[in-house]
This record gives C-alpha cells, structure tokens and sequence, in this order.
C-alpha cells in the first residue's frame, strides 16, 4: 500500500508540473508586448471547438506598421471571433530581435505568424518552414526573400501583402508637383533592401523625367542627421521610399529639410505626415485587413498557403501634407487629399 500511495503521489506531482507548463507563456525579453485579444488570455473555442494563437512580429513602431497590425487583429477577429488570440511582440527596430521573437513563436508552436514589415519576414523565413507566415508592410516579396525571377507566388510555408505602390507614379507626383527642380536627393536605409530596390526603380523613372539624381544612403537613425543635411544642401526635391527607419525617425529629416526649404516626396503617408509634403500611398490599415482575411483562410483550412500569390493594395491616393506645403509656399492640385 506504501509503495502505491507513493506512485500515485508522484504521477499527481508529474501531472501538475505538466499542466503548469502548458500555461506558461512565450515571448522575447528584449522585446515590447501587448496582448491582443478578447481579454481573458485564453481563446474561446469556435463553433468547429478549434482555437488557435496568432504570433505577431513587427519591426518597429510607427503609424504604417501599427495600423497594418491593427487591421489584421481586427480582420481576424471578425472571422474567428474569440476563437484566436495573438501574441503581440514589437522588435523596437532591431533585426536580430526578430529573430529571437520568431524564435520564441516556433517554441509555442503557434498557428501562424505575422511577419510586419521586411526584416521580420527574413527572421520568420530562416526561423520555420513549418508554420505559415504571413508578410505585410514588405515592398517586394522576391527581393526581401532572395528570389530570382519572382513571379508573385512565394511558394512553401509563406505568402502576404504588398505596400509596394507604383514607383513611376510616384516619380510622376514629383514631377507635377517640381517640374522645374533639377537634382533629386534618395535619401533610404542602407539595410533595408527594399529601400534600394524602390531608389533604383524611382531614379529611373526620374532619369527618364529629366532629373539628375543622387543617392543619400544612412545605416541607422544614428547617421540619419548627417546625411540628411549632406541631401538637402545639394538637392532641389528629397525623395524617401517606403523605409521603415525613414518613417521612425521622420521629425529627424523634417528638422533639416523644412528649414532648408527642401521638399520631401514620401513613398507612404506616414512618412509624408512627419515630413513630406505629398505621397502616393496606400491605407496600410486595409492592408492588414487583407492579409487578416488571408490568414483566416490558411487557419479554417479554406487556402494552401503556398499556392497563395502575393496580393496588393486596391488602390492608391495622392495625398498632401498641409501644413509643411504652407510652410513651404508649395500649392497642390485640387485632386490631392489632405492627410488627417
């Protein structure tokens, strides 16, 4: 009877250590979390009893990137209701971060995971070829995932969407806005290999417009002053693409270009509303609700995500920033819209 009592004792004892551990939770420490979800911490279970966790990496904090982030939660929920809760993590602009958040989703064995913007994406990609990916807020899918002759469908464990807006579109905002400018400073991240991709497409476009163009290329935030003063002292219009580092740290290039009386084409809006004068942009919040959509497709078995190609936003609108175009003395054709 001892003996029994005593292995009884012991396979209780195992049996609670397990059910703690299946409570714990994940996430990095050197990154910033929220939870996301209907408020107890624990899904529901949906009408088919599945519930599923969401992982969410998103490079940085600013408006582009939280608003994708938001139109996702809010796109999933409506679908799945309480039956998917996410686990929210912010890199706070560190690569390497990223990886170790992705890190952390594989060990949870999440649903699927969010990749916000392109370093994230690259992270998730060499983390798991297992669980699905999703991208958003990421240019061009073959250039962020080193794939020659990308013909839109990524292929495996990972698809998403686009933010990339049509380049020679936004060369022509240039162009009606400064007709008469000569030289165009691009100004981008060096590590975002998407900012290159977007500089080289524009400074053709630009090139074929008639305008000389210079590239002004910063590592980080850090080197961010200096080179932006070296653009605008040497540039009639500043072109910044859709670069998450950009978008961080815009106050850093309004601070040098408005007193220069530099004007700035921003290749999203929320770069154009903290130092831009106009943009041709997407609503990145729509963006997330498309790739929302997607994933409850991939989670409801409905889609095989790697048959998915890469969708793109529906449209594109010509936005301004009022009060550096006031500052400025720039005026902006009736068919702008102001940024709220």
């Amino acid at each position: 009877m001892k003996k029994s009592r005593k292995l009884a004792s012991m396979m209780l004892a195992g049996a609670m250590a397990l059910s703690m551990a299946g409570c714990s939770g994940s996430g990095g420490g050197t990154a910033t979390t929220a939870a996301a979800d209907s408020g107890s911490g624990t899904a529901s279970e949906g009408a088919d009893g599945k519930t599923y966790t969401v992982g969410i990496c998103q490079l940085v904090q600013h408006d582009a990137l939280d608003a994708a982030t938001k139109g996702f939660i809010d796109a999933l929920k409506e679908e799945l209701g309480d039956a998917v809760t996410f686990d929210e993590q912010n890199a706070q602009g560190d690569s390497n971060t990223c990886s170790t958040i992705v890190n952390s989703f594989v060990s949870a064995n999440v649903d699927l995971i969010l990749a916000n913007a392109t370093p994230a994406l690259q992270a998730a990609q060499a983390g798991t070829n297992e669980i699905p990916i999703l991208g958003t807020s990421v240019t061009e899918y073959g250039v962020a995932l080193g794939i020659d002759n990308f013909d839109g469908t990524v292929g495996g464990n990972i698809s998403g969407t686009s933010d990339l807006a049509p380049l020679d579109e936004q060369a022509a905002v240039l162009h009606e806005l400064f007709p008469d400018a000569k030289n165009v400073g691009l100004l981008y991240c060096s590590a975002e290999a998407n900012s290159q991709y977007q500089v080289d497409t524009v400074k053709t476009a630009l090139e074929e417009l008639g305008y000389t163009c210079e590239y002004y290329s910063f590592s980080d935030s850090n080197d961010l002053s200096t080179v932006v003063t070296k653009a605008a002292a040497a540039s009639d219009v500043i072109y910044v693409p859709t670069d998450n580092t950009a978008a961080a740290a815009a106050e850093i290039i309004d601070n040098v270009c408005r007193p220069a009386k530099v004007p700035v084409i921003a290749g999203e809006e929320g770069i154009c509303a903290g130092c831009g004068v106009a943009t041709l942009s997407i609503s990145y919040y729509d963006l997330g609700v498309g790739t929302g959509k997607m994933a409850a497709k991939i989670l409801k078995g409905e889609a095989d995500i790697s048959q998915m190609p890469i969708e793109y936003a529906p449209q594109f609108t010509k936005k301004y920033n009022k009060p550096i175009c006031d500052d400025l003395g720039i005026e902006i054709p009736d068919d702008y819209v102001a940024i709220e």
